[in-house]
């Protein structure tokens, strides 16, 4: 097990990577929560891990409920949210009871944000297990849920007081969830570390068939790379807002497909009309977008808009990217790359050349 510490004061907490389901009642024996614990989790990750789960807690001395939300982006919403509320209600949870989220992104999103309002904050752990989960959402305390115009627009800044990632999840992951989450993975490459970009370029093989090596050390590397990143900057004020390379496009693309397109999917195009987009406005030299668009391709990732059916028009791009969350005073700003490990945050990039780019 490697732990990896999200360093912000009396809000730190502990990413365990390489910890084991069946210890997340010993290790949340240590948090000094209350002993009544919802396990919230979609049916298809409770049929695999929930007994488990709920066997670990109850040895540890909790008394736990599963609270199951249907598997789907469509169904991170205000009312599946609530159903979480009266499920808490219900059985008389107090503000010492906490939320575990045992699942992939969606499940995390959802807790969190339950957790973060009911009787205005209690404890919650992520137990993520999806490689996207690991990487990205169960880390730095974004939760959220969707509204029908636009994606994770309604949402609090709220920690997880542990995170436990069991690698072997991942052994019962679709592979197209697999490949989605490398989609974040390769973002951490472009963003922050130059060396772990070219350990994707030359150990595929090796992390697609889930060596225990290589796919320990490219989750650990995104950890720490985003711990480093929520410590400098918990609520995106500046620094943090390069962990949404690849997102602006990407989440147009996800709210435009109503969700038919994968979080990993509609980012690795995402970042890569942003890698073009910083070619045109002579951010980057021509290498830097082809480089990129080879590797997400190598991982067998959409890398261009016309993987969408019906494709959407540039017009319904440009009005959806207005309403993303990161707009201020109606200018987006976006995450461009200089270089491979080195991106710049810039509401300074040419509206034609998007639309071009959106059109082509």
């Amino acid at each position: 097990m490697h732990v990896v510490k999200v360093e912000l004061g009396a809000r730190s907490y502990d990413i365990l990577i390489g910890a084991k389901l069946d210890k997340l009642g010993e290790e949340m024996s240590r948090l000094r929560v209350g002993t009544k614990v919802a396990v919230v989790t979609n049916p298809t990750v409770n049929k695999l891990y929930g007994k488990t789960v709920l066997t670990s807690l109850a040895a540890a001395g909790f008394t736990s409920m599963p609270v199951e939300i249907p598997d789907g982006e469509q169904h991170k919403t205000l009312d599946w949210a609530n159903a979480i509320f009266t499920a808490l209600l219900i059985n008389t949870f107090d503000r010492r009871s906490p939320l575990v989220a045992l699942g992939g992104g969606v499940i995390g999103d959802l807790t969190g944000f339950a957790a973060s309002s009911y009787m205005r904050g209690v404890p919650f752990v992520q137990v993520p297990t999806t490689l996207l989960a690991m990487v990205d959402s169960s880390v730095g305390g974004k939760t959220g849920v969707n509204h029908p115009l636009g994606k994770n627009m309604i949402g609090a800044f709220y920690q997880p007081r542990l995170v436990l990632m069991d690698l072997d999840a991942l052994k019962t992951l679709p592979k197209e969830e697999l490949l989605s989450g490398m989609a974040e993975v390769i973002k951490y490459g472009v963003i922050w570390d130059h060396e772990l970009f070219e350990f994707l370029e030359k150990n595929r093989d090796k992390i697609l068939n889930l060596e225990e090596g290589p796919l320990g050390h490219i989750i650990r590397r995104s950890c720490e790379i985003k711990a480093d990143v929520v410590s400098k900057d918990e609520r995106e004020g500046g620094l943090r807002a390069i962990l949404n390379y690849g997102h602006t496009v990407g989440h147009a693309v996800e709210t435009l497909s109503d969700y038919a397109s994968r979080h990993g999917e509609a980012v690795a195009i995402g970042m890569v009309y942003a890698a073009k987009l910083a070619h045109r406005t002579g951010l980057c030299d021509a290498r830097i977008p082809e480089r990129i668009e080879k590797l997400i391709n190598a991982y067998g990732l959409p890398t261009s808009l016309s993987v969408m059916k019906p494709r959407p028009t540039v017009t319904q791009f440009m009005d959806m990217i207005q309403v993303d969350k990161k707009a201020e005073a109606g200018k987006v700003r976006f995450v461009l790359p200089k270089k491979i490990g080195e991106v710049v945050i810039t509401r300074e990039w040419g509206e034609q050349q998007l639309q071009e780019l959106l059109a082509g």
